[in-house]
């Protein structure tokens, strides 16, 4: 019988993970599209060969089409973020809270013992969302349900190069979290090149391409990358160079628990 504790254990299958600087193509993970009016690419999730890193259970970008959604559905014991890249989103639950989340906005629900919300989007034009969740720990499930909504642009933003950096989760507590993760948003203009931060000591890198293209450069490796592909990093990998095209590139870095096996000599 499963524990607690297995659900926060790494599942990785199939993949070929042989250095401390990985690139995978957005196609390695996949694309669904289990209503006519949802498609979502899973990189991390259960049909993902990234089944769960560590306590995220899931990370996928998910399209949704104008007037339509999710209804009302139930959730326990996680902590769920989603961040609307195009269009905006309806939200409502079970504590009363409801809202619009726009391009732009990121919004944390935390489930505690049950919530019930719904998500949709109530306009004539698609939505384009990511959604992230974590599990929590049981100690932290009698925390009352509750959620808030957050713009980037009100988070403090740092400069790495060219790039805008935007702490979502971390120590400068952006949002108040209930999850020992950092996560980071990089927003790099057209033309632009930005540094892919490295993860700390106790922690690996998942990186996820949410928009734009260029190409990534570090010794050994010089790869054409696009929307969706995903970067992982230990802290002895060499930190790559991102170079943008000619469109803006946005990313986003979830700096986890150490998931990527150790290299044996």
């Amino acid at each position: 019988m499963a524990t607690i504790e297995d659900y926060f254990k790494t599942t990785i299958t199939g993949l070929d993970q042989t250095s401390n600087l990985q690139f995978y193509k957005a196609d390695t993970f996949p694309t669904i599209n289990p209503i006519h009016w949802l498609v979502s690419h899973f990189a991390v999730g259960s049909y993902s060969p990234l089944g769960k890193l560590n306590g995220m259970l899931t990370a996928h970008m998910t399209q949704i089409a104008p007037r339509n959604g999710f209804g009302w559905h139930p959730h326990r014991g996680l902590e769920i973020y989603t961040y609307v890249v195009e269009g905006q989103l309806y939200h409502e639950d079970t504590t009363g809270g409801s809202g619009v989340i726009t391009a732009g906005e990121v919004q944390r629900m935390f489930s505690g013992q049950y919530i019930e919300h719904q998500e949709l989007n109530l306009t004539d034009h698609y939505t384009r969302v990511i959604q992230i969740w974590f599990l929590t720990r049981p100690e932290l499930w009698d925390i009352e349900p509750h959620y808030e909504q957050v713009s980037l642009e009100k988070m403090p933003p740092r400069q790495v190069g060219d790039g805008v950096v935007r702490e979502i989760i971390g120590p400068n507590r952006n949002t108040q979290a209930h999850v020992s993760v950092r996560l980071t948003s990089t927003l790099t203009p057209a033309g632009g090149q930005t540094t892919v931060e490295l993860p700390q000591a106790g922690e690996d890198l998942f990186l996820y391409v949410v928009d734009g293209a260029g190409q990534l450069e570090s010794t050994g490796l010089h790869q054409d990358f696009g929307r969706y592909d995903v970067i992982l990093a230990t802290p002895q990998a060499e930190a790559p160079l991102l170079k943008a095209g000619d469109k803006p590139v946005n990313f986003l870095s979830f700096y986890l628990e150490p998931f990527v096996p150790v290299k044996k000599v």
